[in-house]
């Protein structure tokens, strides 16, 4: 395969990337890239295996772009009924619990059914969770989090502090194809 400046263009903007914003992350100025797009350039290949590096790793997916947003969160104090009622309605395995705005733990199918009992559906949420998911941002790679889907069942997506999405495992099955 040939390397062209076209090439390089056309991958930069398939990364969604400006002359600017490559030519910051590649360590040159942004009419170095322009001469090089153009062919008035003919770069080092130190500077080709940079570009290449820089367009291929923003070419990969982020959790923003496979997380599903408006996560559904349970409350320390909720009835495990409440809870399980949620699930099923939304079709959903885990609820990340919230106390206030911050994350304080997981209440799983897994939890409850290996708590099943007679008195199950009256228990508080807090009396049986799990310790919370991991949170990582919406800019994180998603084979950064491949590795923490094989322990958790899922991972919370955050923008600043605030929760916006969450990725589970089937949301990474998804990707495939």
């Amino acid at each position: 395969m040939l390397i062209t400046g076209s090439l390089l263009r056309k991958m930069r903007l398939e990364a969604k990337l400006t002359q600017k914003r490559l030519a910051e992350l590649v360590g040159v100025s942004q009419a170095h890239i322009a001469k090089i797009e153009s062919g008035k350039v003919d770069p080092r290949l130190s500077t080709v295996n940079k570009i290449l590096e820089v367009l291929a790793k923003n070419r990969e997916k982020k959790c923003r772009d496979i997380m599903t947003k408006g996560v559904i969160f349970a409350k320390p104090s909720d009835s495990i009924l409440k809870v399980s009622e949620i699930m099923v309605r939304h079709a959903i395995s885990q609820l990340p619990v919230l106390n206030g705005s911050k994350v304080v733990g997981t209440i799983t199918e897994e939890d409850i059914i290996r708590k099943l009992g007679s008195n199950i559906a009256e228990e508080k949420v807090e009396s049986i969770m799990g310790p919370p998911l991991p949170v990582v941002s919406e800019d994180t790679s998603v084979s950064a989090i491949r590795p923490m889907l094989e322990r958790r069942p899922g991972v919370l997506v955050a923008r600043g502090r605030k929760i916006v999405g969450i990725i589970t495992r089937s949301d990474l099955l998804k990707t495939i194809g």
